[in-house]
């Protein structure tokens, strides 16, 4: 009995040495705010891929703030697959409204390896004019000089730059679920792992060079994950390049969101983290507060410390160090911030076991499944299964509730809104 009280003790004093020391490296890097410059002499012209399928919330605000970079030489391709999606006649609209901007959309539907995704940005690699890519989702607000902070963390044997998705303006309690997840957790682990030299690929806003890319195994090569940032990260790692995170992440404004939604969404990422990184998948499961707190509640009971004020140090401590992460890095923190923290912790578990369980999901309209170790050892390439079941149109939503910024597009404050 012994032996197991000092492993549970134990366990929980190196999950929050982890817990606190990955929120502190974090912070710091933030509290730097190093944008960095660019190593050379000129700025290069870049191409920017922005592929687009529906109308999310906000999508007018994060599409029109392609048109507001403060760079010199850039051009925008907008790839939608569908003439008939709502968000066409939107792309067309900005077009107009930025004649001096260089934009155009390309529309098309055609097969290259199975996702969606790249099926959809395909065209628009072909077509892009300039060396230098971004390639960054249509839900990415990028501010205005987001090109300058993906060329800023460029260096000699770099194959990638990524921004991973943190996400503002929640309204309702699911959104800031959704919050909780991305944010202080998802965020702030690879983050800590690009910190310490580990950096894997993050799909939501990337910075490559085409010609090295295409070197390294090009786009029909990321066809064998059924993510596209983990065949990247597989890709790119096997040609000895390496992949880095800017310093500050790009905002993702979210709106509404059902609980319904969210966890579709965390178990569909946890499905695709267990087939492309099951090693790196098995240990997630202890990353959550769940079960070093059950740990550590149980190895304090075991040596007779009282159990009303060991929890609540314990639990200080550990939502503590998530609070001043998100006060430093200026992310959404609001009352419920901590209750929903909790909630997080309790149904990583659950995520996790049902990440081991399913094998195929709906994205985008496009229900895709997995592919089988044996599968991708035969070279096997991602392919969708089924008919697709209709694109998501969501009404464009601003909110202006109390606590939330105005758009920066229209002069307000960019600073962030805590509610």
């Amino acid at each position: 009995m012994i032996v197991v009280i000092c492993a549970a003790g134990l366990f929980f004093l190196l999950a929050i040495a982890l817990h606190i020391g990955s929120a502190i490296i974090v912070a710091a890097r933030f509290r730097r705010g190093g944008r960095g410059e660019w190593p050379l002499p000129d700025m290069p012209p870049v191409t920017i891929l922005r592929p687009v399928c529906g109308l999310d919330n906000f999508i007018e605000e994060t599409l029109r703030s392609s048109f507001h970079l403060d760079y010199p030489h850039y051009e925008i391709l907008f790839c939608a697959a569908d003439r008939t999606d709502p968000v066409v006649a939107l792309v067309r609209r900005l077009i107009g409204e930025y004649p001096r901007v260089q934009a155009r959309i390309l529309i098309g539907d055609e097969v290259v390896n199975g996702n969606p995704k790249l099926d959809n940005v395909a065209k628009g690699w072909r077509a892009a004019s300039f060396d230098w890519i971004v390639m960054a989702d249509a839900n990415v607000l990028m501010p205005c000089d987001c090109i300058q902070r993906l060329l800023a963390k460029w260096r000699p044997g770099t194959g990638l730059v990524c921004s991973p998705p943190v996400v503002f303006f929640p309204s309702g309690a699911a959104a800031e679920l959704e919050c909780a997840f991305l944010n202080t957790y998802q965020a702030r682990w690879q983050y800590a792992a690009d910190s310490v030299g580990f950096g894997f690929a993050q799909g939501k806003t990337m910075l490559l060079k085409r010609s090295d890319f295409e070197r390294a195994g090009g786009l029909r090569a990321l066809g064998a994950e059924v993510a596209e940032d983990a065949a990247a990260t597989k890709m790119l790692t096997r040609a000895g390049l390496r992949i880095h995170l800017v310093d500050i992440p790009f905002e993702q404004p979210v709106g509404q969101r059902t609980l319904k939604e969210v966890w579709r969404r965390q178990v569909r990422w946890a499905q695709m983290r267990r087939s492309t990184f099951p090693l790196f998948y098995a240990p997630e499961i202890l990353t959550s507060g769940a079960l070093p707190l059950a740990a550590g509640a149980f190895a304090a009971s075991a040596l007779g410390l009282p159990p009303g004020s060991s929890a609540i140090v314990m639990l200080t401590l550990w939502y503590g160090a998530e609070a001043f992460l998100a006060h430093r890095a200026e992310w959404h923190l609001g009352w419920r911030s901590p209750f929903l923290w909790v909630l997080r912790d309790l149904m990583i578990p659950a995520i996790w076991i049902n990440g081991w369980l399913g094998n195929q999901f709906v994205w985008r309209g496009n229900r895709i499944r997995l592919m089988t170790g044996a599968q991708k050892a035969a070279g096997h390439r991602l392919t969708s299964v089924g008919e697709p079941i209709g694109l998501r149109s969501n009404m464009i939503r601003l909110f202006s509730r109390r606590g939330a910024r105005a758009s920066p597009l229209n002069g307000a404050s960019s600073r962030h809104a805590h509610h």
